[in-house]
């Protein structure tokens, strides 16, 4: 495969593995990326989890409360598209930068909640920890960032035996106020789509 540095553009810029100054705005302004809170975090995360199901045919994807603080969102599509440069995995960036269909549209694409999508960079730029796990036909791997920077290497986990993606975060409380949201909140806001199935627990 050539260069990652001549792959084009899709969803996110395959050439930059962390935009600091993207993060750094978002955690400037939580209340304009993120004015629904948690549950917006959470519909951010399930709207990745939409377009593979949409993409697909069809999908089924989980949102488990932790008794930690965090939340664990788990879809069933093909996992997240990981290439290689010269040998070294690359994994595609839509934690670390902006994903470039949202985040700045004149007319935002509004989730279920009413607020403005922009992707999965905004649930990492407002959480202290964020855990995102891959699981694809030829490999797993999970890596962990803080803030939306990457703190560990890609790690290889266990073959499983389905694929999907796996994010888990825990929102910084600092930057995005607690609140006593509760699974049937969730329920209650998630919008029917005839292609993804959604249990919350």
């Amino acid at each position: 495969m050539s260069s990652r540095h001549t792959w084009s553009t899709t969803t996110h810029d395959w050439s930059v593995d962390v935009d600091r100054d993207h993060l750094a705005n978002i955690r400037a302004r939580p209340g304009e990326y993120a004015p629904g809170g948690v549950l917006h975090l959470i519909l951010e995360v399930l709207a990745y989890a939409v377009d593979e199901a949409e993409d697909q045919g069809g999908g089924h994807a989980t949102v488990t409360f932790g008794s930690d603080g965090t939340i664990e969102v788990t879809d069933f599509g093909r996992g997240t598209d990981t290439r290689y440069d010269h040998g070294v995995t690359v994994r595609k960036p839509v934690v670390s930068t902006k994903d470039v269909r949202f985040f700045d549209r004149p007319h935002p694409v509004l989730l279920a909640d009413g607020y403005a999508r922009r992707g999965m960079s905004t649930v990492a730029a407002l959480s202290e920890a964020l855990e995102h796990t891959n699981r694809r036909t030829d490999h797993s791997w999970t890596g962990r960032y803080e803030h939306g920077v990457p703190v560990t290497e890609l790690l290889s986990t266990a073959p499983t035996d389905h694929t999907g993606t796996t994010i888990r975060f825990r929102p910084d409380t600092s930057l995005i106020p607690a609140s006593p949201l509760t699974a049937d909140d969730v329920r209650a806001t998630i919008a029917p789509n005839k292609f993804l199935t959604v249990s919350v627990r």
